[in-house]
């Protein structure tokens, strides 16, 4: 009986001591580089003082954060829309969700040969990125500066072979979205992701020629987390740091006219 009662009462510390363990783990979070990572540094910065451990990961393109998360290398990751989240969930076969939003960031038209989309001269080269999701947008982008027309109805999902109207007969140029502020020498204009634009040096308040609507279903990122992990308490203690006044005045400090916060 007494055995009993030892065995019982051990399985139930040792129970309390894992829960306790796993509420004092470290988080680890996926930033890609630039913003993103700033960011996310204030964010944990915020989150230490509420005991919470966090480690930034930071990545240099689109695909490894996700992979890293499906992978449980991270337990989060902070860069994407939720177009691009979607797409990678069917492409992968990752069940990867949205658990909060962060900042909203928006893609811009850059040149340095021209400074107004009204010179872009005919059959001018633009750059868009080059996986399917970004460049939908880059493509949105473009018909809401009234260079293009897509067919009727389509949206997050269109492509080069929607265009149905080019009255410049521009020349698009599909190139790795990391890579899109370099090939302005090499363009007369380039789709370009807030992220990469403003390590670049670029200002989408004074620089972009065209700028996203703040409203355009790819403007907001979110917080990714994968399906079997999303109800950890230390992910709700996360989101609480990053949607805090601190994060958010840093936003709006740092990052004027080119970030903007959802909460």
């Amino acid at each position: 009986m007494r055995l009993r009662r030892f065995l019982v009462l051990s399985a139930a510390f040792l129970g309390f001591a894992a829960a306790a363990h796993a509420q004092d783990a470290e988080l680890k979070v996926g930033v890609t580089v630039g913003p993103h990572a700033q960011i996310g540094e204030v964010a944990r910065e915020v989150a230490a003082r509420d005991g919470l451990k966090v480690k930034l990961v930071e990545f240099s393109d689109f695909i490894q954060p996700n992979a890293a998360l499906d992978a449980k290398e991270l337990d989060l990751n902070i860069y994407q829309h939720k177009p691009f989240l979607d797409a990678q969930n069917q492409a992968r076969g990752y069940h990867l969700v949205p658990v909060a939003t962060a900042v909203v960031q928006q893609m811009g038209i850059y040149s340095r040969r021209v400074k107004s989309l009204d010179e872009l001269p005919q059959g001018a080269k633009v750059a868009i990125p080059n996986d399917p999701t970004n460049g939908a947008r880059a493509l949105l982008v473009l018909q809401a500066a009234k260079l293009i027309t897509l067919k009727p109805g389509v949206t997050v999902n269109a492509s080069l072979f929607d265009v149905a109207e080019n009255p410049k007969k521009l020349k698009f140029v599909e190139i790795e979205a990391a890579q899109l502020p370099h090939s302005l020498k090499d363009v007369d204009a380039a789709a370009v992701n807030s992220a990469y634009a403003i390590p670049a040096g670029l200002s989408p308040a004074k620089d972009a020629l065209a700028l996203e609507s703040k409203d355009a279903p790819f403007a907001p990122v979110v917080i990714a987390a994968r399906e079997d992990n999303k109800n950890d308490p230390r992910i709700a203690r996360f989101i609480k740091a990053y949607q805090s006044d601190e994060v958010k005045a840093f936003v709006a400090r740092q990052f004027p006219g080119a970030y903007s916060t959802s909460w």
